[in-house]
């Protein structure tokens, strides 16, 4: 999942924001220091509002000489996946599929505690009939 950064030079200064999440905002003495400060920022606040529950919102894409793409890191995207694709059923009910506790298969849709195996994956893959990519691009 990409969302788009806007950055603008404000007084030597790199101001960047997110039109589709308007209380994320940074910035940063140089271009690179900004876009850095803008992964950190966007991921910081998608994990912490994804963790509480929070709606977060779909990211669009813009375009335009200002805009700059900043992806989500794959644990947050897992977790959110993860969430999405167990849809109506229980985090129980998965986890009894999984042949795995509750606790277990309750941080996997948990950003900060996500950490899940490649055969953990291909288990969920499985039950959730859906196929598994990985990829290091």
């Amino acid at each position: 999942m990409i969302y788009y950064v806007k950055i603008l030079r404000e007084d030597g200064e790199f101001v960047a924001s997110f039109p589709d999440l308007p209380n994320v905002n940074t910035f940063g003495t140089s271009m690179d220091e900004a876009l850095q400060n803008a992964s950190d920022a966007l991921n910081g606040c998608i994990e912490s509002d994804f963790e509480r529950g929070f709606k977060i919102p779909i990211a669009k894409v813009y375009k335009g000489k200002c805009f700059f793409p900043i992806k989500l890191k794959p644990h947050i995207k897992l977790s959110m996946q993860l969430r999405e694709l167990r849809a109506k059923k229980t985090q129980t009910e998965i986890a009894s599929m999984l042949g795995i506790s509750y606790q277990a298969y309750q941080k996997l849709e948990n950003p900060r505690k996500c950490n899940p195996t490649i055969k953990t994956l291909e288990k969920i893959a499985d039950i959730l009939d859906k196929d598994l990519e990985v990829a290091l691009a």
